[in-house]
């Protein structure tokens, strides 16, 4: 208080002046700072979030089953030909669709050893390994980190110790409806519409075709009576 000048007016003025700018400068600085702290810490959640979202999804791909064959098959397309084609081409729908689950896993452990724990990119990384050397694996222990992880990320409460949760493997795939059935439907209905125009087409055509010969004749012969 020793620079504040209350002796005149002036010196009023120009010490609420001096007071005001130093408020405003101080609240530009706090406005600034708490802005640099606001998007630092969206960028955070978005980073969080985004991890977040893509390990959920591995976990659904590596653990979205409790029965049935668990194993990773690591199987590759052109062995799974030569092995059709050793069997004397037979059906391959199950082999196919064993390809898909290794293709689902090989993407969900590219993401986890992106975006994992210390832990889960030892455990994909391994997982990996044995896939590229021809080794079947199970995903369970990595299955069991993820969940873990996630549930503590999320703030839920752990799974409790003494629950017995069965093995989890692979999601199976979705059998869909191929195009190709659907396609020669819609063909045979479109040749049948086709067929259908083109007889109705036809007839049209013989139709006009005798009513114009049926017109020459009488202009040729105008006492010939018409057709009854």
């Amino acid at each position: 208080m020793r620079g504040l000048d209350f002796s005149s007016w002036q010196g009023l003025l120009t010490t609420l002046a001096g007071l005001a700018l130093i408020t405003l400068i101080g609240v530009g600085i706090r406005l600034l700072v708490m802005q640099t702290v606001q998007e630092r810490r969206a960028r955070e959640n978005r980073q969080i979030n985004e991890r977040l979202r893509t390990l959920i999804a591995a976990y659904k791909t590596l653990g979205g089953s409790f029965t049935g064959d668990l194993e990773v098959d690591p199987t590759h397309l052109r062995e799974l030909r030569q092995r059709m084609r050793d069997e004397g081409g037979e059906d391959d729908n199950g082999s196919d669709r064993g390809r898909r689950i290794r293709d689902a896993v090989e993407a969900a452990l590219s993401d986890i050893i992106l975006l994992g724990t210390d832990e889960q990119v030892r455990l994909a990384a391994q997982a990996a390994t044995d896939l590229a050397a021809g080794k079947p694996i199970h995903t369970d222990a990595l299955v069991v980190s993820l969940r873990d992880f996630i549930r503590s990320v999320l703030d839920l409460e752990p799974v409790p110790s003494g629950l017995a949760i069965p093995r989890q493997g692979p999601a199976r795939p979705v059998a869909t409806k191929g195009k190709g059935e659907g396609g020669k439907g819609e063909d045979r209905q479109g040749g049948g519409a086709r067929a259908g125009g083109g007889a109705g087409g036809m007839g049209a055509g013989m139709g006009a075709g005798a009513g114009m010969g049926l017109g020459a004749g009488l202009a040729a012969d105008p006492d010939r009576d018409p057709p009854g």
